[in-house]
């Protein structure tokens, strides 16, 4: 408590207060602004002109005195110079950006120090460099306080009027140049606002660190965010926090106070990076782990089908034909039962569900449409097939793999000779619903075409896995088999045992 009640005691003091104002401002300006530098990947011209300002600041000493609007005007004049001064190089030159940057802003910069120093060595003269350098908050004055305060909001105001200059510029540069709007008048605008953003930031953080407050808070709004109304106010509140904050955390631990705002914003940084809920590394992590345990689930789900294992089984039949462990079985059929496509009965008893039919059969489907396009469209050879299929069933939305059927033209069987199951429109399947007969009322020599609306998708399944698929005209012929329905089809003969010929439903086809 003595630690609060110091604190509240500092706080309480008016030159704390303007400190804690100014970062405020600080804050929102620099969070403001920062969103454009950032995304227009200008981050270190931003640095390079908090540093070419301090010929400016010597500048106006030399004219007024210590004086705030000298110092404004200087710092304002050279950060203007040096702006032009690197796109002349990049233009007129060919240098590159990053090579004009640093030739301008450190030779500037060496400039600054120089004169600094050497109207330091003048009797009488206080010009303490490491205020520049590495600003002083604490000793904010109230005419910095206005100055800063109207940095701010002049900033606030032009990017609320002039948002979709800065808007179109920033991501359709070329668009904009061709619709009458002046890109490099809009680029040297930018550059004016930074250099109000860089005097304002000089007495609390200095030139050194403000480059910080520029970047940090906008690139933790951008893992955040991809709207860029919300991003500006992320990136805002960011930094008042990142600002005010450091300030509070300088005063309890004895910090310097722009260090301190800088490894605050540093730290809200890092959490972005691991917890923002679309970007974070954690959340990316949990969700990759959860795709990664989904594609299992369903890749056992798939070799259940596969194994023909409709009826019940029991774990240890399964975890034989699928050569794991029976543990292993277990825990994973418990996982599928969750999602509703298991069901287990007495002890170790377990069967699917119509929900786990189904699942199955799309991933069936999906896997066997891919197969049939990267080997038709992309001319993969049948022994690539699979791995690349595996990959892309589990991941591609169901509407994407229905363009995929239809643009290879509704196939029955992939490249390997297997069937492809079906899928039935809604419209088409009320309309089987309505017109359908059981196969097995079906006479002799009399055509048909089996419909995609079947009692249940074990029906469904039996039939693709015999090699008929729904639309698949067919006439139903003699055979010896006892008790079996025999089909002859265009493309081969099928041999139907006679209890799932009962509940295959047809529409007859008339000859």
């Amino acid at each position: 408590m003595s630690g609060l009640n110091e604190l509240l005691e500092i706080l309480g003091q008016a030159y704390a207060q303007r400190a804690l104002l100014a970062s405020v401002l600080v804050g929102i300006t620099c969070g403001l602004l920062g969103v454009f530098i950032v995304l227009r990947n200008m981050s270190l011209i931003g640095d390079a002109l908090s540093h070419a300002i301090l010929p400016g600041v010597v500048a106006g000493f030399l004219i007024a005195g210590h004086s705030l609007v000298a110092f404004f005007t200087g710092s304002v004049a050279a950060g203007l110079v040096a702006a032009t001064a690197i796109t002349w190089l990049q233009r007129k030159v060919r240098a590159r950006e990053d090579a004009a940057i640093g030739i301008i802003f450190s030779a500037m910069f060496a400039l600054g120090i120089i004169g600094i120093s050497s109207v330091t060595r003048k009797q009488g003269v206080h010009l303490d460099m490491k205020d520049f350098l590495f600003g002083n908050v604490l000793g904010i004055s109230n005419e910095d306080l206005w100055l800063g305060g109207l940095i701010a909001l002049y900033t606030l105001a032009c990017i609320v009027l002039f948002y979709r200059f800065f808007f179109i510029t920033t991501f359709q540069a070329v668009t904009a140049q061709s619709s009458g709007i002046r890109v490099d008048l809009m680029h040297y605008f930018m550059m004016l606002l930074l250099s109000f953003a860089v005097v304002a930031s000089l007495q609390s953080v200095g030139v050194v660190l403000v480059v910080a407050m520029l970047i940090i808070p906008a690139s933790t709004a951008l893992q955040l965010s991809k709207r860029l109304p919300i991003v500006l106010i992320v990136s805002a509140t960011t930094g008042v926090v990142s600002a005010g904050g450091g300030l509070v955390l300088a005063i309890i631990m004895e910090f310097p106070p722009g260090p301190a705002m800088t490894l605050l914003a540093f730290v809200l940084y890092l959490l972005a990076i691991l917890f923002s809920p679309e970007n974070g590394l954690i959340p990316q992590f949990f969700r990759s782990r959860s795709r990664r345990r989904t594609r299992q689930l369903e890749d056992i789900l798939k070799l259940i089908v596969r194994l023909q294992e409709r009826e019940e089984f029991d774990t240890q039949t399964l975890a034989e034909r699928l050569n794991q462990r029976e543990n292993v079985i277990t825990g994973r059929l418990i996982s599928l039962k969750k999602r509703g496509w298991m069901r287990q009965g007495e002890g170790k008893i377990w069967r699917l569900t119509d929900a786990g039919l189904e699942r199955a059969y799309e991933l069936i489907r999906a896997h066997r449409l891919w197969e049939s396009y990267l080997w038709r469209e992309m001319g993969l050879s049948e022994g690539q097939l699979h791995a690349q299929a595996e990959r892309y069933e589990h991941s591609l939305p169901e509407g994407f793999v229905d363009a995929v059927d239809a643009r290879l033209g509704y196939p029955l069987t992939d490249p390997h000779g297997s069937s492809i199951p079906q899928r039935a429109s809604g419209n088409q399947r009320e309309a089987d619903n309505k017109s359908f007969i059981k196969l097995t009322e079906l006479a002799l020599g009399e055509s048909g075409m089996i419909l995609s609306a079947q009692p249940d998708e074990g029906v469904r399944l039996k039939l693709w896995d015999a090699g008929i698929s729904a639309g698949q005209p067919f006439v139903r012929a003699q055979t010896d088999t006892p008790n079996a329905l025999c089909l002859q089809s265009n493309r081969g003969t099928y041999v139907l045992p006679q209890s799932l010929a009962a509940r295959v439903r047809v529409r007859r086809i008339s000859s």
